[in-house]
């Protein structure tokens, strides 16, 4: 026991850059919540680049999560944002050794949400079974989505959610230490826009050197040119009645934007002839390739060696839409008018949707709808995110989840989403719980163990345990009850899409 960590029955205390720190223990597990990592980004601040939190004196309670940032109404996360504070930009970090001399390797966390919700304080992303029981520092934050974190909004700088991710590795990198964290031994890790956001992150120079290693789990494909950005941004504004500017937009409550930008999402298929893909899913944010934060989409970036000094673990879920699908109340329900609307518009090519229906000759409708929607918008994205990774040069491993969901009856598979609560061994608690029958039985314990090393062991050592992906056998692990090493098995999909480009998505109208 160290002078940083008090008696038994005594709250833990460390010492930070801006000052000390009293956290609380739970579970022999010391953790810190709601600590500032930039200045809250309203008045003058609102729609900028984030600033470094300024220091504090005496010591700082560190028991509370920070209030989340604004973001719309999906899945009652509006309610959970009512009433609170505006200091949204706050890590959390949990320790089992919050020693200076420790040097433990460090995980990262970064939400998804579609860029649009999302929050760190979730009881499923609580890190501290990843900490105690395998021996690493766990760090989650907040970061903006949205409008305020990825709306192209004119006099603002582009992607302020990735700008606040960098600010909050910039503080892991200068803090982790006086937690037992080691700054050269740090991994990011996430699903779904957090994946995407760190597909993001290797592409961009201003987060070179924040982090060792890199889990992107899930990773969207979905990534905007400035002027599909520009437009998405000006429709939303227009809800309003304003233009979309910082002198227009600043003065307007976050939750007024956030009301906004949920009436866009509502008519959103109306855009399809001019916003093309995201109008047909409703996706109206996304990391902007604006040259200047990021350069480049990801798999080209990485394809030209930029990820090359990152060990990379990558991976999906096997039925990635499937949860999609049942909230859409389409389970089962799917016609065939349907799925050859979903294969004409998101198969690649000019011969993507016969291809499908070729090498898939026994599919239905609701097999080849899920498919390609799952393909377009998870799995084929991840696993060219591999690719890319290894043409660059760099080290990746390859995994996909096809274990089923339990819960509900078995009928969401192996789901965006699962991997969540068996990466962090949260499997009784918050929303991604109900995908789990029986968060006692053995078999999804020993999962949910299997999986938990493999990520501490890859951010201690770069092993996940499994053999790098190459080309000529392109082996992977299969995260099942029996987990195996074998051949990436969506070889067709993989072929279909083999060819496919995956670009920043363009304005196709004005």
């Amino acid at each position: 026991m160290t002078d940083q960590m008090t008696a038994s029955g005594r709250r833990p205390e460390v010492r930070v850059a801006a000052g000390s720190l009293r956290g609380c223990q739970e579970a022999g597990v010391a953790v810190f919540r709601g600590i500032p990592f930039a200045e809250p980004p309203v008045g003058a601040l609102r729609f900028a680049a984030p600033r470094p939190a300024p220091g504090w004196t005496g010591v700082r309670d560190a028991t509370s999560y920070g209030p989340p940032p604004p973001q719309g109404g999906h899945f009652g996360m509006d309610a959970r944002t009512a009433a609170a504070g505006d200091d949204w930009l706050t890590v959390n970090v949990w320790s089992p050794e919050p020693d200076p001399d420790a040097r433990l390797p460090v995980l990262v966390w970064i939400q998804g949400g579609a860029y649009t919700i999302g929050m760190s304080g979730l009881p499923e992303y609580d890190g501290g079974r990843l900490a105690r029981d395998d021996g690493v520092v766990v760090v989650t934050f907040n970061y903006r989505v949205g409008v305020e974190g990825f709306a192209q909004i004119e006099g603002a700088p582009a992607n302020r959610g990735l700008l606040d991710q960098i600010a909050a590795l910039e503080w892991v990198r200068d803090n982790i230490r006086a937690f037992g964290g080691e700054p050269d031994r740090v991994t990011v890790f996430g699903q779904s826009a957090g994946g995407g956001s760190i597909a993001a992150l290797l592409a961009t120079e201003r987060a070179a050197g924040l982090f060792r290693r890199a889990v992107v789990q899930s990773a969207p494909g979905t990534f905007f040119s400035p002027e599909l950005a520009a437009d998405i941004g000006a429709a939303c504004a227009a809800e309003l009645g304003l233009r979309p500017t910082v002198g227009e937009l600043s003065g307007v409550p976050p939750r007024r934007l956030t009301l906004a930008a949920d009436a866009l999402v509502a008519g959103m298929a109306q855009w399809a002839p001019r916003w093309g893909l995201p109008a047909y899913r409703s996706i109206p944010f996304a990391p902007v390739v604006d040259g200047e934060v990021l350069p480049a989409a990801p798999w080209e970036a990485l394809a030209r060696g930029a990820g090359r000094a990152v060990d990379l673990l990558v991976g999906h879920t096997r039925d990635e839409h499937r949860l999609f699908t049942a909230i859409d109340g389409l389970l089962g329900a799917v016609t065939e008018e349907q799925a050859a609307e979903a294969l004409d518009v998101f198969a690649p090519g000019r011969d993507g949707a016969r291809r499908y229906r070729a090498d898939f000759p026994t599919a239905g409708p609701g097999e080849l709808y899920e498919m390609v929607h799952g393909d377009w918008l998870f799995r084929m994205p991840s696993l060219h995110l591999a690719e890319a990774q290894r043409v660059g040069g760099g080290r990746v491993h390859v995994y996909e989840l096809t274990w089923r969901a339990t819960g509900m009856g078995g009928v969401l598979g192996a789901c965006h989403g699962l991997d969540v609560p068996l990466v962090f061994g949260n499997l009784d608690r918050g929303q991604v719980a109900m995908l789990i029958a029986d968060p006692e039985a053995e078999e999804v314990r020993a999962l949910s163990a299997r999986m938990r090393a493999a990520w501490s062991s890859f951010a201690a050592h770069g092993d996940p345990g499994w053999p790098a992906y190459e080309r000529e056998h392109r082996l992977i692990q299969c995260f099942d009850a029996s987990s195996t090493v074998t051949a990436y098995p969506e070889e067709s999909s993989r072929l279909i899409w083999e060819h496919h480009t995956f670009s920043a998505l363009p304005l196709i109208g004005r």
